[in-house]
């Protein structure tokens, strides 16, 4: 009777494996049809590494974080360069990124704490401790909150560049580099690492220590999206000049005001001749109409608030007149362009629960089809957004034509020369990103 229950169990049993034996052969089967058809000859593969090596003038600098060790691999068109990085730890960099991420929420919070006060006595609130909390928020702002960020920025940059840029930098035999014609390079981070500004890597105070000194920095989600974007692209307008949307929105309700934003959109003005721009300005700059307006334009400027969920970094979002606009709204349309600067807050700012998806606005605007992406990691002091955007418009522009392929270098440029001008102060000039080839 044992052996009887035994037996009928083991045929039960033999059953639903007999059946998954011959779904996997029957998959592998159309597997093999499937890339019998031409140009899908390697459909569900592996991608080879040669399908991936980067065609850019630069090469391009994964940076793997891990628990045994960490490591960057150099990867260019003709060789992978396995660079080891000991002075790199998780628990060295979750307590950096942490301690990073803390300083700039502390400062995003009470910015916008100040604001509320200030709205308040503006609007004629008569309540006297009203203009109490509002006159000791500015003055520790001013004297303690602000400097404890640009302390905790200096020390992030200095540590980068000690356990990751100097180590990459010295492999490659990238030396100080002054004038134009600097050496490119593209940062593609993984895990925490992606939070944090490797472009801006250095100790500033050292002439030379620095990544600014010695390479113009884009970042990448990936290889293959690098490689994707790197190629020529059909234009469907004949070849002729394309169009530049602007979207400014200098007053939204419950923020801030951004009075450069107008400056920004005179700026564009001045350059774009009516009939290659179109200009969404405050209650214009409605949801619908942008995203209509997205699908017909090249180029793409956006100057507005923006915010971050650093927990659904889905959620990333610029907001305008009627509400916010999202990654999942651009998802969902679908758009291509050659250009876009997101001259918003936090428009380049990763999530923390899945850190390795790198998934912010303007990684999210490059997956969808533009090229160039200026962004910005955090709230952005508006006079340095308005002195970022006039220089590199104006670089882009100094041959009659717009260049976008000239965006890493002309950003490159304008933040060098805010960098020089506030040494002492990189929460002005580091934000500031470009992603794209």
């Amino acid at each position: 009777m044992f052996y009887y229950v035994l037996t009928v169990r083991e045929e039960r049993m033999a059953e639903p494996l007999d059946d998954q034996i011959a779904a996997a052969t029957a998959w592998e089967k159309l597997l093999d049809r499937i890339r019998e058809v031409e140009g899908l000859e390697d459909f569900l593969k592996p991608p080879r590494l040669d399908d991936l090596r980067p065609t850019v003038e630069g090469p391009v600098v994964m940076v793997n974080v891990g628990r045994a060790r960490c490591d960057a691999l150099v990867v260019s068109a003709t060789d992978v360069l396995p660079v080891p990085l000991p002075g790199l730890t998780t628990a060295s960099l979750r307590r950096t990124a942490g301690d990073y991420l803390t300083a700039v929420h502390v400062v995003e919070a009470a910015r916008a704490q100040l604001f509320e006060l200030h709205r308040r006595l503006v609007e004629g609130d008569p309540d006297p401790e009203v203009f109490g909390a509002y006159e000791d928020l500015r003055f520790e702002l001013t004297e303690r909150i602000e400097p404890a960020l640009e302390k905790t920025l200096r020390h992030t940059l200095g540590w980068l560049w000690d356990v990751v840029a100097e180590p990459v930098l010295t492999a490659l035999d990238l030396q100080p580099h002054h004038g134009p014609g600097a050496p490119r390079i593209w940062w593609c981070p993984s895990g925490l690492l992606t939070l944090l500004p490797l472009h801006a890597a250095g100790h500033h105070d050292q002439p030379g220590r620095s990544v600014l000194d010695r390479v113009v920095s884009s970042y990448t989600p990936s290889l293959r999206v690098l490689r994707r974007a790197s190629r020529p692209r059909a234009r469907d307008d004949g070849g002729g000049p394309g169009r530049m949307l602007v979207v400014t929105l200098p007053h939204t309700p419950g923020q801030a005001p951004l009075p450069n934003s107008a400056a920004e959109r005179r700026l564009l003005e001045e350059l774009f001749e009516i009939d290659r721009r179109t200009v969404l300005e405050d209650s214009a700059a409605t949801r619908d109409r942008v995203r209509t307006e997205l699908r017909t334009h090249r180029y793409i400027h956006l100057s507005c608030h923006g915010t971050q969920d650093l927990a659904n970094p889905s959620l990333a979002r610029v907001l305008l007149a009627d509400g916010p606009l999202s990654v999942a709204d651009l998802v969902a349309d679908g758009f291509e362009a050659e250009f876009a600067f997101l001259s918003a807050c936090k428009t380049a700012t990763g999530g923390v629960s899945l850190p390795d998806e790198v998934i912010t606005l303007a990684s999210a605007v490059h997956h969808l089809g533009a090229r160039h992406v200026i962004a910005t990691l955090w709230s952005v002091s508006d006079p340095a957004a308005g002195f970022v955007a006039d220089r590199l418009y104006r670089k882009l522009t100094e041959d009659g034509d717009f260049d976008p392929d000239g965006a890493a270098r002309a950003l490159h440029a304008a933040v060098l020369d805010l960098r020089d001008r506030h040494r002492d102060r990189p929460g002005i000039w580091l934000p500031f990103t470009h992603t794209g080839p």
